[in-house]
């Protein structure tokens, strides 16, 4: 049975693809639309939002990993195979967060399409993290380098670089949309230091369902004193749920922080135990509001994670009044964000 059911896959695969080669999905064969702009493929939100600013108008730009999804164990539909394949560009965040994207891309796109790993190019081995979710004994850092609006930023000089050589006859319109993104991460950051600043130092504490601010955490005088997950994404054991609760009375920590992917019951239950709030609405990977919003952006994520945490810890988020979370371009991108 097996074998017929692999027979059957690979079968329904290749005629597939093979529509979508005659039809082309009104797709050149170098990886452009008829219109000339360049077709980008990217994975999860925040990177498509990253890419989505510095492309704007000027590229046909595609997202794969739905929100609200587990990035780490997502696994692409075969009829993806023929997005990628179909791509003059591939965005991906790596650092073996989505590997079996990356074997697909990889097996599927054409031949000189560039597969650009974000994370890889963006911090050396020597500055990867490790931590309770993503041990160094696996070998794997921990990816979520996109909660530090720097490294945010290093992404988006990294996408404006390929897409300038990919595409030099926008390389003025690619030079605006940079410089923007920049000041406005540039404001952001400043933001951040002057909000994060209102938090007493005893409560500079942070602990997650899933530890996604490995990278945020040293910039803004934060401590990630733990994740509830385990690095194999099962549950914690009784002696994991009975040290954290020990660990969040030891050090008083006011407020404990769940995920809009990941299962938090667990963890209401440790922050009840201990003593802490339980706070539920942070976002590793999910865009405020819905595609389209004027939030639904890389900075609103960024921007609306502070107003949940902050208030939550015993400072005040005030500092994000004003903050223009939008994208940074004008005109209709053409930009699909996954549901």
């Amino acid at each position: 049975m097996r074998t017929i059911f692999m027979l059957v896959a690979v079968a329904a695969f290749a005629a597939a693809s093979a529509a979508a080669a005659a039809c082309g999905g009104g797709t050149s064969d170098d990886g452009r639309v008829d219109d000339g702009r360049l077709r980008v493929v990217t994975t999860v939100s925040p990177i498509t939002s990253i890419v989505e600013n510095i492309g704007g108008t000027r590229i046909r730009l595609r997202g794969i990993v739905p929100e609200g999804v587990n990035s780490h164990t997502f696994e692409p539909a075969p009829s993806t195979a023929s997005t990628l394949a179909n791509a003059g560009l591939i965005v991906i965040n790596g650092l073996s967060l989505e590997e079996p994207t990356l074997e697909m891309a990889e097996s599927n796109k054409r031949t000189d399409t560039v597969i650009l790993l974000l994370g890889d190019r963006a911090i050396t081995p020597e500055e990867w993290k490790f931590d309770f979710s993503f041990p160094e004994a696996n070998g794997n850092p921990n990816p979520h380098l996109w909660p530090n609006p720097l490294l945010g930023l290093t992404y988006a000089e990294l996408v404006h670089e390929q897409l300038v050589a990919l595409d030099p006859g926008n390389a003025a319109y690619y030079d605006t949309n940079l410089q923007a993104f920049t000041a406005r991460i540039q404001d952001l950051d400043g933001r951040m230091k002057e909000a994060t600043a209102t938090v007493p130092e005893a409560n500079r504490k942070l602990l997650t369902y899933h530890d996604s601010w490995a990278y945020w955490a040293p910039r803004y005088g934060f401590s990630v004193i733990g994740a509830v997950q385990p690095s194999d994404f099962s549950q914690p054991s009784v002696s994991d749920v009975v040290g954290l609760i020990d660990q969040i009375r030891d050090e008083q920590v006011p407020a404990v922080f769940g995920s809009e992917v990941f299962p938090s019951d667990v963890l209401e239950t440790i922050a009840d135990e201990a003593g802490a709030a339980f706070i539920d609405d942070l976002s590793d990977d999910d865009l405020p509001g819905s595609p389209r919003d004027a939030g639904h952006t890389y900075l609103g994520l960024l921007a609306r994670n502070m107003q949940i945490m902050l208030p939550a810890l015993g400072g005040s988020a005030a500092a994000f009044e004003g903050f223009d979370t939008s994208v940074v371009f004008s005109g209709e991108s053409g930009a699909a964000y996954p549901q």
